[in-house]
């Protein structure tokens, strides 16, 4: 019988189905490559595992399962704002940087994400009593990220409570030491030292924060005590009013003061000067006088009575009068060219003066200038 009669194979064998689907006989029967490679014989045995090619099998739909959750499993991608920490059998083996990242399966590694470069913030508000024994209400602002992940998971518990408490008791400690008008006017230095306090007790305690800004928003008395406070406060301001009022006048007054002083110091100076020249130069002249009046008595004498009846006359007023039909007032100093003439005399009831139209008698001597009382001439 022929090789290929349908139905019928030379072992008397039913026919095989060849692999290209079809229904006739395969004279050569499927052998195994000889010296094939061992990936070969892996892929023909998870075939094999698999069920070939037919679709019925489930081991081979639980091994597509796992080969999936594994590469899943495996891969992992970290943000930009994140940082992964790998845990390895609980302990932590590395941290991982934003990117595709790659570790071993659960449970062997496990990795937790920490967002590290989002700022955070924390506010509240809270009564303190001050050094001074008053109470005020202070609103404060914390803002603060994670440094370092391993310590923010592992370092402490709850390192944002921690950081919470920590911050009210800074902004306590710091608004404690300060009086209350420190704490309402110049809270900048208070919040500095608090921030510089929060974050030494931060690292002290572990928690991997870093503290980026401590503000002190608001500081304000209770509202049962608001009334009286503000009346406080309007006595201060009227006080800081009068107060740099007192200091603009002082420093107006103050150098207009020294000025008359320093005047008054060189006039007196001056004045000092002048009577010590004139009172040597008077002794001086008498030195001289006395020298002379032993040389010449007589001579001396009457100089000096003339010279003292020259300078009371020269001082006072001179009325020369006639024969009591008129008078005449003469004013030495201002006829000699004096500037400051004596003011006109008043004259006595009785005197009358000639009546109008009268001319005066030409008999009667006319003054002259620097004439005397005895008649004669200087």
């Amino acid at each position: 019988m022929a090789w290929n009669i349908p139905g019928k194979n030379n072992d008397d064998r039913p026919p095989e189905r060849d692999r290209s689907g079809g229904n006739g006989r395969n004279p050569w029967p499927p052998k195994r490559r000889r010296g094939g490679n061992g990936l070969g014989d892996v892929g023909n045995r998870l075939r094999d595992l698999f069920g070939g090619g037919g679709g019925g099998n489930p081991l081979r739909w639980i091994g597509i399962a796992l080969v999936v959750w594994l590469v899943f499993n495996c891969f992992v991608l970290i943000g930009e704002q994140q940082r992964g920490v790998v845990l390895r059998f609980g302990q932590v083996a590395r941290i991982m940087q934003p990117g595709p990242n790659f570790k071993l399966p659960w449970p062997i590694e496990r990795v937790t994400k920490v967002d590290a470069t989002s700022v955070r913030t924390f506010s509240n508000s809270l009564p303190v009593l001050t050094r001074d024994e008053n109470i005020v209400t202070v609103s404060f602002n914390v803002q603060y990220r994670v440094a370092d992940p391993e310590m923010f998971l592992f370092g402490t518990q709850n390192a944002v409570r921690v950081l919470e408490q920590i911050a009210q008791s800074a902004v306590r400690e710091q608004i404690g030491r300060a009086d209350l008008d420190t704490a309402l006017n110049a809270r900048g230095p208070l919040s500095v030292a608090a921030s510089t306090a929060l974050q030494a007790s931060l690292e002290a305690y572990r928690t991997g924060l870093v503290v980026t800004e401590l503000n002190l928003q608001d500081a304000r008395p209770p509202e049962e005590v608001k009334p009286a406070f503000d009346e406080v406060n309007s006595a201060q301001q009227t006080n800081e009013r009068l107060v740099n009022e007192a200091r603009a006048y002082a420093a107006r007054v103050v150098p207009e003061a020294r000025g008359d002083a320093q005047r008054l110091r060189t006039t007196a100076e001056g004045y000092k000067t002048a009577s010590v020249a004139r009172a040597t130069g008077d002794a001086e002249r008498f030195t001289l006088l006395v020298d002379a009046y032993r040389g010449a008595p007589e001579v001396t004498r009457k100089r000096l009575w003339l010279e003292t009846v020259e300078q009371v006359l020269a001082d006072n007023r001179k009325v020369v009068g006639g024969d009591g039909r008129q008078l005449i007032y003469v004013p030495m100093n201002q006829a000699a060219g004096g500037s400051d003439s004596p003011a006109p005399p008043v004259l006595p009831a009785d005197i009358v003066s000639p009546p109008v139209g009268a001319t005066p008698d030409a008999s009667l001597p006319r003054p002259t200038r620097g004439a005397r009382a005895d008649g004669g001439n200087r």
